[in-house]
Order: structure tokens, then C-alpha cells, then sequence
């Protein structure tokens, strides 16, 4: 038994049904492309294996020998791949100051420099003979460079913006020729060659370009270190899971298998459009995430099939069946989410995107196909190695967590409004910090302190004034006289965030003008002084770049685009979740419960990464406000994990459901089976998402631990609390739908449910020859479910007190259980005397009466 999950590998595991009733949406509605049996369902389905599993299992070695070739060439074609991602992305390719940026590269290098020397003449003035010839002779030697350009400095032109306030310290500014990839490799040349001393002043590195290359490095070296981390403790919480050693190093192969996999797509996208390097933590952390979480499902759902004494081949075409299934609709609700950043026209957010789908769609399809021929080569040497063994003395209690987890849902519903006001409120105060969210630009403080590039922009901002690498560019196109462009001058110069103005510098019938606001270079005042200087008349067209333009036009594009994002991660969850339950309720619940559970990630994101709080702790500098696409990334992803866990409930309380027809005890029964290994997942994820938030840049670690807090609170507090309440609130109403969309249901649906499975008197041959273990002959007697909820209630005296009370919630028009038993109260009859013994029909309450059990080992 996991006593994480707390579910029993032995007694506890569900049998085949036979002709067990229930709703009729029954579990053979629907077919399916892990069924092979059409829309048919029944018995006779249930009866031959599905197309999917006889695919799978047909030739287990031959499917693993050549996943194994195609890894091997994933990684030949993913290698090298971070050298070729870029560590920009963040402006809209399509915004004016894109286009500005553009044309001022081509007609004037110099106005648009991405590499600066900070000269240090010690407690020398720059002034000083000495250090202004040793300044020229590098500014010089920097010119005849191959690959620079636009070298300009305050001893060529006298610019006071380019000389420290306290005159000991000034800049050479140049332009790094080629794209992102040339440009660092023509810093690598030339970094080590003018920082460091040389005469009487010292030298340091930064500016644009710096700043990305040393963020690309720090990635790279970070998201090793992350890995290094994240895998000896993942695999030791498996291990914890699933007790054996075989079972817990499945969902690492998974996860290994996924990253490798994008690692190559990443790289041959790279041919194509530019990919961001931060993708590559989004590679590793959905990787190993969404494989552990789908191998935990249908691993633990295969040993409970092979506990009731089902044969390996019957034990994984129920498992591709149920836990398959909602696997494969848990991949489609992720992969939606993160589709969604493909309406924003940046590269970082389209990266994230890239790199996700193909990680989601690559862990979803080894789920479904490598682990199911593994499962099948081991059959029950899966239950081997069980180290937990070293550590416990006799056998698990059967109930372990799983009755906790009853217990948890049984308490809930019995407090419904009270668990739903309460955790509904308080999930609402935690994210109130995000009402005072401040947007800004990745710039170097996302560095650690020390970094070289950090040091020199720090150097600016504290001593020199105004923002040198913050002015505004003013490009000027169409033919104009001097006089029309010293009035036009004049005008922006008399702006009051304006602190000067130089310029023109005309070539043809093109000029620019620099602009120095008065502040910081991404604060409120200039961003304002963007739209004053579109909003200023001209003789000619004009168009605004820098700094705080690039900011003001990717706040534009992502506000343009959000609703439309939002609105297709909604409608395809609501139509998904749809297919999955069957109810028009239960699709809205999850989106808004999934977007309430965001919120505690929201406010801490800007309580601790935008004012700074545990700056010191968590060793990162705040720069007072939140990058502009990070809240977007943040969302689509957390978003999609807890979907995804949402998905892995509501399918086990819709089985239930559709088994029973109780909808409080297939609320309580769904959470028993599913709490503890939703939990363990999400304690999974989140140690592998921690470990990437142990980067030293600080957009990394705010997506690492941002993500990590919204997985915690969706599994332990929204599913484990809310949902319940919610579920218990709307009573049967929630599994409500019109007429044509329950019969486009019942077509079309692919809703998790169990088909009986005969098991085969023997393995197939080519089982056999494949070396299927030959498995032990079936007990006399396979423990049903009902018979396990049965002693649940007869071991929970919490339950036994409350059933009365619980009784009275449900003699309202909301009844979960039938009003007219048609027994007398008082007698000892069984309830519903007149059903047919086959009905499978359950007692409402957690408890079931006597003659109740034995039906229900009658049936088992």
C-alpha cells in the first residue's frame, strides 16, 4: 500500500463491476481513442481488449528499443541548443518602437549602443590629462575592432550624461554588430581584453548586450545545478510513493525521455524563429512535473488492477482505460493553457509555448505508450524493491491516508458554507497585494549583485545624471529645413519630464533626436513622456523608441491580446472539462475555482519580488516593479498544472458518480482515492519547481517559487477544501445538463469510466514470448469497493457520529439520496426492498447497513 496515497494495492483496488449499476452515463458511453471500442461500451466492449492496449502491448521490447534510438537521437539533435537561444524577447516585433529601433540600427549605429565601458580614473578626475589619453587610445582601438560600431564617448563629445557627478568615473559606448549570437560572440572576444586595468584607469564591462550574455550563462549554469537537485530528492519522494524502487524510477524515464525530446524540437525551432533561453527551465520543470504526475496515475492505477488478480495485458487496458484517459484529457487542458501564449506577438512568451506543448504532448504520449510496454515487460516485479520495508515493521494499515482524506471530505461537506466562505476569502486577501502591481522591464537586476554587467548599470543609476542608457530616440523621416526642426525641438524640449534634449543628427531626409528623461528610465514620468512625445505635431512623420517606448508598447500588446488569451483558455477548458463530466456546472466551477487559486501566487509575487520583501533571504534585488510578460507566463502555466490536478479528481468523482449515483459519496470517495497522490504530485512539482527557483536570476526565481506556491495551494487548500464545499453547496444540480448536450455527451464524450475486463484464462501467446511474468492465479475473492467504504465508515467513528446529521442535510429538495427508500425508518428491512439485486445500487450514507455489505461481498 502507498502510504502517501494512501490507497491499498491490495484490498482496496476496485474490481470489475460485472453488471454493477449506477447513472446511466455509464462508463461505456462515449468510446474513445484509448478504448478501441467505439461508442458501444457495455460488457461485450469490456470483454476484448481495446485497440490502443493491444497496440502498446504488442511488442513491448520492440516500442522500448526504439524509444530508445529515438532518445539517443534527441539527444545528438538537442545538444548545444541553449548556445542558440537568445535571452531576449520581451517587445512587440510589430510596435513603432520596434520599427524606430529598427531604422536607427540601420541609419545611425551610434544611437542605439549595446556595450559600455565604465572607466574608473580612481580618485583621479576623467578630466585629467593622463586619463583622458589613455580614454582616447581605447575608445580608439575599440573603433578599429571587427563586428563594432558607433564608438562615441564623453571624451569624444563633452556629454555631460556620460560623465559620473562625481567626475571620477565616465563611459565609451559602442554598437555590437549582427544579432544576438554575433553580438555575444564578439563580447567574448573582446571582454577580456579591455576589462581590467590599463594606465591609470580601471575598466568594467556592461550594457545590453552584457547583461544577456551573462543572464544566458547564469541560466545555463543554474538549470544544471537545478537538475542536479530536483533528481535524487524527486526520486527519493517516489520512492516514498510507491514504496518500490522499480515503480519509482518509472516516472524519471518518463520525464528524462520528455526533455530530451523538446531539447531537439527547441533546437530545430531555432531554424525557424527565435526561441528564448528561459524556455529551457520551463523544459525541465514541466518535464519532470507532468511525468511524474501521469506515470503516478497509471502506475498506481495498474497495481491496483494486478491486486484484484487481473493479468498484466487485462491489468493495462483498464488502466489506459481510466487513469489513461485522464491523462490524456490532463495533457490537452495543459497544453491549452500554454497554447494560449501564442496570440502575444513577443518571442519570450511564444518560447514558453514552444517549449511547453512539446514537453506536455511528449510526457502524455510516454505515458500512454513506453510506460504501458514497461508495465507490461514487469508486470508484478513493478511491486519490487520496496524499501519501505527497511522502515516500518509489520503491514500498512489498509485505511492509511486514504481514510484521512474521507475523513477531510466528509468533515467538508458536513460545513460546506463554512469551508467555502472561509477559504474563498482567504484566498482572496492573499492576492489583494497584486491590486498595487508595478510593470517594468527585465534589465540587470535580475543579476546576482556581483555580476559585472549589474555592477556598471548600478554605477549608473547611483551616479550619473539623468538614465544614459535610458534616453528616448526620436526618429525623424520625410524632408524638413533646420528651422522646422529646432521649433520641433523646442516643443519637446519644453516637456516638463523632459531633462534635454540632443540633436538633430540628420543623414538625407532621416534624423533623430535623443531625448533624457528626467528620472529613471522605465519609472511612470517616462513612460508618460512616451505618449507626449507621439502626441507632439511635426512637419515629418516621427516615431518613439527606448527604453521605457519598448515597455509602454509591450504593455499595449499584452493588454490587446489578454482577453483574447483568457478567453480561449476558457471556452476549450469549458468544452474539455465538458467532454470529461458530461455537466454544463462542473466546467465552470473548475475555471473560476482554477483562476481563485492563482491567487496567492499573484500576491506574493508582488509582495516579495516587486517591494523587495525577503529580498535578503531568497538573495535577489528588487528593481520595484514585475516584468511585463511574467504575470501572462505565470498564469498560463499554473493555470494548466491545476487543471490538470483538477482534472484528476473530477474524473474519479465522475466514475464514482456514474457508478453509484450518490453525488456526496462519490464527492468523498473521489478525494479518499485521489487526495493523497494529488498531494504527493504536487510536493513532487513543487521541489522541482523550488529547484529552479534556486537560479540566481531573479525572473527565474519568481517563476520557480511563484509556480511552486500556486501548485501547493491548488492541491492542498482549492482541491482538498473548496471543491468539495462547492460540490457539496450545488448538490446533484452539478452533474446537470440540457438534453442535446447530454446526448452530445453520450456521443461524443470521453469521460474516465471503467469497463469490465474478463480477464483471459491464459497470457496471450505473443505476451509470452515476450516475456510476460506469468501471473499468480486470482484470489477466491477480490474485495469490491463497496465492501471498502463499508469498513471506511465502520473504522471512522468521526463518520459514524455524523451520519444522522449528515441524513438530515439530504432530506431537502437537494437530497443526494433518493427521498422514498421505501423502507419504514424504523425497521430493520433493507432500504429499497423491491430493486433487482443486480442494481449495484449503494446506500446514500458513508456507512453502509449490514444487509448493504453483503451485498456489496456478495458482488465482490
Amino acid at each position: 500500500m502507498s502510504e502517501v496515497d494512501g490507497v491499498d494495492d491490495g484490498p482496496g483496488a476496485r474490481p470489475d463491476k460485472g453488471g454493477g449499476g449506477g447513472t446511466p452515463a455509464d462508463s461505456g458511453s462515449g468510446g474513445g481513442v484509448l478504448t478501441g471500442s467505439g461508442s458501444g461500451g457495455g460488457t461485450e466492449a469490456g470483454a476484448r481488449l481495446g485497440g490502443w492496449t493491444r497496440f502498446v502491448t504488442a511488442r513491448p521490447r520492440l516500442s522500448l528499443l526504439v524509444a530508445l534510438l529515438l532518445t539517443a537521437l534527441a539527444v545528438v539533435a538537442g545538444s548545444g541548443v541553449a548556445d542558440r537561444l537568445g535571452s531576449g524577447g520581451w517587445e512587440d516585433p510589430t510596435a513603432e518602437s520596434t520599427y524606430a529601433t529598427k531604422a536607427l540600427e540601420r541609419e545611425f549605429p551610434a544611437s542605439q549602443p549595446n556595450l559600455l565601458l565604465l572607466l574608473d580614473a580612481g580618485r583621479a578626475s576623467v578630466d585629467d590629462p593622463a586619463v583622458a589619453a589613455e580614454a582616447k587610445r581605447i575608445a580608439a582601438r575599440l573603433a578599429a575592432e571587427p563586428g563594432v560600431t558607433g564608438v562615441g564617448s564623453y571624451w569624444q563629445s563633452g556629454s555631460p550624461a556620460l560623465k559620473a557627478s562625481d567626475g571620477h568615473e565616465a563611459l565609451i559606448a559602442a554598437r555590437l554588430t549582427g544579432d544576438e549570437t554575433a553580438a555575444a560572440a564578439t563580447l567574448d572576444r573582446l571582454a577580456p581584453t579591455y576589462r581590467g586595468g590599463s594606465g591609470p584607469v580601471e575598466v568594467e564591462v556592461g550594457g545590453p548586450v552584457a547583461v544577456r550574455h551573462e543572464m544566458q550563462t547564469t541560466i545555463k549554469e543554474d538549470l544544471t545545478r537545478a537538475e542536479m537537485i530536483a533528481l535524487p530528492v524527486t526520486l527519493l519522494l517516489l520512492v516514498m510513493v510507491f514504496g518500490s524502487a522499480v515503480a519509482a524510477l518509472l516516472p524519471l524515464g518518463v520525464g528524462i525521455i520528455a526533455i530530451l525530446g523538446t531539447n531537439a524540437v527547441l533546437r530545430g525551432l531555432t531554424e525557424v524563429t527565435d526561441v528564448s533561453v528561459f524556455a529551457m527551465n520551463l523544459t525541465t520543470a514541466l518535464g519532470l512535473g507532468l511525468a511524474i504526475d501521469y506515470a503516478l496515475f497509471i502506475v498506481r492505477r495498474f497495481r491496483e488492477e494486478l491486486a484484484t488478480g487481473a493479468p498484466p495485458r487485462a491489468a493495462i487496458g483498464v488502466t489506459l482505460r481510466t487513469a489513461g484517459r485522464t491523462v490524456l484529457f490532463s495533457s490537452l487542458t495543459v497544453a491549452v493553457s500554454l497554447a494560449a501564449m501564442l496570440v502575444f506577438p513577443q518571442y519570450f512568451l511564444r518560447s514558453f509555448a514552444y517549449a511547453g506543448i512539446a514537453v506536455v504532448l511528449l510526457a502524455a504520449a510516454a505515458a500512454l505508450i513506453l510506460l504501458p510496454a514497461a508495465l507490461m515487460l514487469l508486470g508484478d516485479r513493478v511491486n519490487s524493491l520496496d524499501l519501505r520495508r527497511l522502515f516500518r515493521r509489520g503491514r500498512p494499515d489498509p485505511a492509511g491516508g486514504g481514510a484521512l482524506w474521507g475523513r477531510t471530505a466528509s468533515l467538508v461537506m458536513r460545513r460546506a458554507p463554512l469551508f467555502a466562505v472561509a477559504t474563498t476569502a482567504g484566498l482572496i486577501v492573499l492576492g489583494l497585494p497584486f491590486l498595487g502591481v508595478k510593470f517594468g522591464t527585465a534589465d540587470d537586476r535580475q543579476l546576482p549583485s556581483g555580476a559585472e554587467s549589474h555592477v556598471v548599470q548600478q554605477h549608473i543609476r547611483d551616479g550619473f545624471r539623468g538614465s544614459p542608457g535610458g534616453a528616448l530616440d526620436v526618429l525623424a523621416e520625410g524632408s524638413a529645413t533646420e528651422t522646422e526642426y529646432a521649433r520641433y525641438k523646442e516643443r519637446i524640449a519644453a516637456l516638463p519630464e523632459v531633462l534635454r534634449v540632443d540633436g538633430p543628427l540628420v543623414k538625407g531626409d532621416t534624423a533623430y533626436f535623443s531625448v533624457l528623461p528626467r528620472g529613471e528610465a522605465v519609472d511612470e514620468e517616462a513612460q508618460r513622456l512616451v505618449g507626449e512625445l507621439r502626441a507632439t505635431d511635426a512637419p515629418f512623420d516621427t516615431s518613439v523608441t527606448g527604453t521605457a517606448a519598448v515597455l509602454v508598447d509591450s504593455k499595449h500588446a499584452i493588454a490587446d491580446r489578454l482577453p483574447w488569451a483568457a478567453g480561449f483558455i476558457a471556452i476549450v477548458t469549458l468544452f474539455l472539462v465538458f467532454l470529461l463530466t458530461g455537466s454544463v456546472l462542473i466546467p465552470v466551477q473548475a475555471v473560476l475555482l482554477n483562476a481563485l487559486s492563482l491567487t496567492a501566487m499573484f500576491g506574493a509575487v508582488v509582495w516579495v519580488f516587486q517591494d523587495g520583501h525577503l529580498s535578503g533571504l531568497l538573495d535577489f534585488t528588487s528593481s520595484g516593479s514585475i516584468e511585463t510578460t511574467l504575470p501572462v507566463l505565470m498564469f498560463c502555466v499554473a493555470f494548466g498544472l491545476s487543471m490538470d490536478y483538477g482534472v484528476f479528481l473530477l474524473s474519479r468523482i465522475k466514475e464514482e458518480y456514474d457508478h453509484t449515483g450518490d453525488h456526496r459519496e462519490a464527492v468523498r470517495f473521489g478525494l479518499q482515492r485521489t487526495g493523497g497522490l494529488i498531494t504527493a504530485a504536487a510536493v513532487i512539482l513543487a521541489v522541482v519547481m523550488v529547484a529552479i527557483g534556486t537560479s540566481r536570476v531573479a525572473n527565474t526565481k519568481m517563476l520557480g517559487l511563484g509556480v511552486a506556491l500556486a501548485v501547493l495551494m491548488d492541491a492542498m487548500v482549492v482541491r482538498s477544501l473548496l471543491v468539495p464545499a462547492v460540490m457539496r453547496l450545488t448538490g446533484r444540480a452539478t452533474w446537470w445538463a440540457p438534453g442535446p448536450l447530454r446526448r452530445f455527451h453520450d456521443r461524443f464524450g470521453l469521460s474516465e469510466g471503467e469497463i469490465p475486463v474478463a480477464p483471459p484464462a491464459a497470457p496471450a501467446p505473443d505476451a509470452m514470448s515476450e516475456g510476460e511474468p506469468v501471473p499468480d492465479a486470482a484470489p477466491e475473492t477480490a474485495s469490491d469497493p463497496d465492501t471498502e467504504r463499508a469498513s471506511n465508515a465502520e473504522r471512522d467513528p468521526d463518520t459514524e457520529r455524523d451520519s444522522d446529521t449528515e441524513r438530515d442535510l439530504d432530506t431537502g429538495p437537494d437530497s443526494d439520496t433518493e427521498p422514498d427508500s421505501g423502507a419504514e425508518p424504523d425497521s430493520g428491512a433493507e432500504p429499497d426492498s423491491g430493486a433487482e439485486p443486480d442494481s449495484g445500487a449503494e446506500p446514500g450514507s458513508e456507512e453502509a447497513s449490514e444487509p448493504g455489505r453483503d451485498r456489496a461481498e456478495a458482488r465482490g
